[in-house]
């Protein structure tokens, strides 16, 4: 029996927790760079096949930098009740919400760490990536929680969202500086559709409605089909409350997206990762194993950089491929969230790209056989807004090193050899220390 490409290769989960001290660095690490970086991933339990890449139980991979020392590594799997209970997320009493993966991201906020996935409660984690429990922050939370949340440099709140499969279909959330949740509030949509990521600006939240619904019964390991008939467009939400105007865009899908912001002209401008309908549905079908696999191993269609500019004052939309070569998981400096910024970086299957929206130059760094999203952390008083380190999971045959490369040049500053193979996985974070 063929094993399913999303149990194979650097996909193949590790089968034990472990850890590790005093890891070997080449290079240097800079003094500055204290701190714990996470990164969260799909990893089934020994013997599991979840019927789909993303089903697989979320397990965190950590290391802990102090001072030029790389203290230790260790890999926890999440233990949510669907992990250590077999709990079923749609059983007799309807969704619980806490019967997930949290496979997908790892965040902070308000000194509380949360490994989350999209269809689910957070589920908060100790430093040590020990896991306390599902949090729904006091009963405040009806919803599942994006495992994309946004936390505005300015005011410290953490913009997020929840779509479900049942009316509504999309609800707003917003927490406090403190961790409090404060508001609620639905988005009227159709219909339920995969909506991975949103962005947010400085007065607006922006919506991705496009054509990837939810097909209640579907056979296979994700309920969600192409649906031309849906349409796709971006919503534009005034963050003070008010009507959602609805921008209509070529069909296409995003995982994810960089940054966004509003120009000196009021107009909005977003950045993203842009699937075709074929590059999507190819890309969908390989990492859910349907279809053929031989077509699938020739295939290396993927995302490319895209930006659309919307106009509220007119309701005009434009569109613009920025480059052709595949990228995923655009990261930026987060203290600019919201805010113009120059320079985005991105990841192909071998290579980080970091891109310059001022010039339209793209600079490109070969890596390993797999990298892994970069996280860009900034450097202690920096004037530029490059001014700092990426922080990236790479692995080559089968070793796995967490890279550390000066944001500026993409050259080598560090790396720090990891104790076991660390499979391909989705978002990391940086979580510093004071």
């Amino acid at each position: 029996m063929t094993t399913p490409f999303y149990l194979s290769g650097n996909l193949a989960p590790v089968s034990d927790e472990t850890e590790a001290y005093d890891l070997p660095i080449s290079g240097a690490l800079p003094a500055e760079l204290t701190g714990r970086y996470f990164r969260n991933g799909p990893n089934p339990k020994p013997g599991d096949d979840p019927g789909h890449w993303f089903g697989g139980a979320g397990m965190l991979h950590g290391v802990r930098i102090d001072r030029g020392r790389a203290e230790w590594y260790r890999n926890r799997w999440v233990r949510t009740k669907k992990f250590t209970d077999d709990a079923t997320f749609i059983g007799e009493r309807g969704v619980d919400l806490a019967a997930v993966t949290a496979n997908t991201s790892v965040i902070r906020h308000a000194d509380r760490i949360f490994a989350l996935v999209e269809n689910g409660l957070p589920y908060e984690m100790t430093p040590e990536l020990a896991t306390v429990g599902p949090c729904d922050f006091g009963g405040r939370l009806t919803t599942a929680m994006t495992a994309h949340p946004k936390e505005d440099p300015a005011t410290g709140e953490l913009h997020f969202f929840g779509y479900g499969y049942a009316p509504p279909y999309l609800t707003y959330h917003r927490l406090s500086a403190g961790g409090e949740l404060v508001e609620s509030r639905e988005i009227e949509v159709p219909k339920s559709t995969m909506m991975h990521d949103f962005s947010v600006t400085e007065h607006y939240l922006l919506w991705l409605d496009l054509p990837f619904v939810f097909e209640a019964g579907r056979a296979g390991g994700m309920p969600y089909a192409w649906d031309d008939g849906y349409g796709a467009r971006i919503g534009v939400t005034p963050r003070q409350g008010g009507p959602t105007q609805w921008f209509e865009v070529d069909p296409c899908y995003v995982f994810h997206v960089g940054n966004a912001w509003e120009d000196a002209d009021g107009r909005i401008v977003l950045n993203g990762a842009r699937y075709s309908r074929e590059s999507f549905t190819q890309v969908w079908a390989r990492i859910g194993n349907t279809g053929d696999p031989a077509r699938h191993a020739a295939t290396s269609v993927a995302a490319a950089l895209h930006q659309w500019t919307l106009d509220p004052a007119t309701g005009s939309v434009k569109e613009e491929a920025r480059d052709d070569r595949g990228v995923e998981f655009p990261t930026f400096n987060d203290s600019l969230l919201g805010r113009a910024s120059r320079y985005l970086y991105t990841v192909g299957r071998d290579s980080i790209v970091k891109y310059d929206h001022r010039t339209g130059s793209a600079q490109v760094r070969q890596t390993g056989d797999d990298t892994g999203e970069a996280v860009f952390v900034a450097a202690e008083g920096a004037r530029a807004e490059d001014e700092g380190w990426l922080l990236s999971v790479v692995t080559t045959g089968g070793s796995s090193e967490l890279l550390v490369l000066d944001a500026t040049d993409l050259s080598d500053v560090a790396s720090i050899r990891l104790p076991q193979r660390v499979p391909t996985g989705f978002h990391g974070n940086w979580l510093a220390e004071g």
